[in-house]
Order: C-alpha cells, then sequence, then structure tokens
C-alpha cells in the first residue's frame, strides 16, 4: 500500500477519494505534526500532498528515502525546492487550473466590493448612518490582468460581462486570444483602471508590481492580488495608498501569512481577505481528484497529467 503524507489542511472532506484508491493516508496539518510524521513515518513515504505556501524542503526529502513524488495541490509551487526534488529524481505536479473559476468568482467579488464601496457601505448602515459617496462604474474601464493563465483567463471573460475592454502582460503574447499584449508590466498598468495580478509567485515573479507599476496605475487605478503577495512591493503599496498614489487595493494574500500588516487594517481604501479565493467545495474536490488521478497515473508507470518542472 502506498503511504502518502498530507500537508494541507483544508481538503479533508475529499481525502476518502484518495483512500477509496487505495492509499494509506498521513495527515499532518501543522509544522509539529509535520515535523513528527517526517521522523516517524520517513521509510514509509512514498509521496507527500503540500500547497505552495506550504512548500516541500530539501531536508525533508533526505528524511524521506523513499519519496517518489510530490502533489502540490493549487497551482502555486513557489515553495517546493524544485531544483532538491530534480536531483533525487522526485517527480512534481501541481492543480493548475482546478480552482480558475473560484478564484476568478472572488477576483470579481473583490474588484466590485472595492470600486463599489461595498464594505464601507456596509459597516455606515451598521453603524444606523446613511452614508453615500459617489463611486465608478465599471462599464467603460479597462481591466490589465498580470499573467493571463487558467485564473487570468476565467477573471478576464468574466470581467467582459461589464462591458470592460481587457488588457494583459505575459512574457510572450498568446495568439489564442484577442485581449490587448503589453509587452511589460508598467505598459500594462498605465493602460489601466483595474489592475489584477493572476501570475503565479516565486523568485521569477518577485516584486514585478513596484513603486513604478503603482505610479502608472495611478491616483484613479485599482490594485486586485489573489496571487501570491510576493508579486507586489508591499511597502510601495503601503505608501501608493496612504499617499493615495493609487485609488484603492484588494488584497486576499499577505508576505506573512496569517500575519496582516496593521497598515492595512487602519486604511478605508483597501479590502481584505483571508487567502480564501481558491476555496470552495467544487474546487477542493477537483484539487483533490487531480491528485488522486496523477498520484494513479505515477504509481501504474503512466505519465502523470500536470508535471511541474523548473
Amino acid at each position: 500500500m502506498t503511504t502518502v503524507l498530507v500537508l494541507v489542511e483544508n481538503l479533508d472532506t475529499y481525502l476518502p477519494i484518495l483512500e477509496s484508491s487505495g492509499f494509506q493516508l498521513i495527515r499532518a496539518p501543522t509544522a509539529a505534526k509535520r515535523a513528527e510524521a517526517i521522523a516517524t513515518h520517513g521509510q514509509a513515504i512514498s509521496a507527500v500532498i503540500t500547497r505552495g505556501p506550504l512548500g516541500f524542503f530539501a531536508e525533508e526529502m533526505d528524511a524521506l528515502p523513499h519519496l517518489r513524488i510530490i502533489c502540490v495541490s493549487g497551482a502555486g509551487y513557489e515553495k517546493v525546492d524544485l531544483p532538491a526534488a530534480q536531483a533525487r529524481g522526485i517527480t512534481v505536479t501541481n492543480g493548475a487550473g482546478v480552482n480558475a473559476a473560484t478564484v476568478a468568482d472572488h477576483a470579481l467579488a473583490l474588484l466590485l466590493s472595492l470600486v463599489r464601496d461595498i464594505p464601507q457601505a456596509d459597516a455606515s448602515v451598521r453603524r444606523g448612518e446613511w452614508r453615500k459617496v459617489v463611486r465608478p462604474s465599471l462599464a467603460g474601464k479597462r481591466l490589465g490582468v498580470l499573467g493571463l493563465g487558467a485564473v487570468g483567463l476565467a477573471i478576464a471573460r468574466r470581467a467582459q460581462a461589464f462591458d470592460i475592454s481587457i488588457g494583459y502582460h505575459n512574457r510572450t503574447p498568446r495568439n489564442d486570444i484577442d485581449y490587448t499584449w503589453h509587452a511589460s508590466v508598467q505598459a500594462l498598468a498605465a493602460e489601466s483602471d483595474f489592475l489584477v495580478i493572476a501570475t503565479p509567485g516565486g523568485n521569477g515573479t518577485q516584486h514585478l508590481v513596484d513603486a513604478g507599476v503603482l505610479k502608472a496605475l495611478g491616483a484613479e487605478g485599482f490594485l486586485v492580488n489573489i496571487a501570491r503577495a510576493s508579486v507586489v512591493d508591499t511597502d510601495a503599496l503601503v505608501q501608493a495608498l496612504q499617499a493615495q498614489g493609487i485609488a484603492g487595493a484588494a488584497l486576499d494574500v499577505f508576505d506573512d501569512e496569517p500575519n496582516v500588516p496593521d497598515v492595512f487594517k487602519t486604511l478605508n481604501n483597501v479590502v481584505l481577505t483571508p487567502h480564501v479565493a481558491g476555496l470552495s467545495p467544487e474546487a477542493s474536490k477537483d484539487s483533490v481528484q487531480l491528485v488522486n488521478d496523477n498520484l494513479l497515473a505515477f504509481f501504474s508507470g503512466q505519465p502523470v497529467l500536470t508535471p511541474v518542472s523548473e
């Protein structure tokens, strides 16, 4: 029987999918349980299920001599040591696309909440006030999507229903869509009223959105980040928000989760959610099903469905 170390903490309802396929699970959803499981069951574990922010590290791989595959439940795999895995012949897969619809729904909800000032309006009514503030419409505006993968494309398609024009930045333009490609993030921001970040985290995208990009977005521009906090220079973002260099930001991701900088909690032009964009029953089930299918394929000698390489 194949023993699988499960580090993710939000998929419990659907883990029986794996058990029904004959996998023996060791659940270790906390740092302490993770260390204990690796120390106690190191000789038995041949597969690991993790998330991008939880990662999996070289020293942990060394402690699991029979580890053959690491499955990342979501699309991002920024804290999985890919060179270490490659050096040890360990296959890595991810959950590319499984939660794209859910993340896109949340991104649009954040954008609407931010632009239409929904949290502040709700709070005013609860306080017995009747605060009316004139806020922009979405119609006729320009949405810039940083990273037009499965999530970015789902966001763009939803946004079109609001009569928004779409621009995007990838390293290279896509030939299968008719949105406007911009050669740099700064060029995209300069031509956007709303900038939504949907690119993976990791060293390759570190601080792509910096002070210059925020300046290009401008005083009437709004930023939404449902990707990874590392893509945005947090200090530059705080400065832009405090100085009203941009109109507002909606954030689902933070540098040191679950610790959110206190300054964000004091600003009235920010909407905050606790990294929940990808969470839904549908996304969780599909994520576990994809992990299951990757594991079944791998251990039967077939190619995995969603391989990750450097």
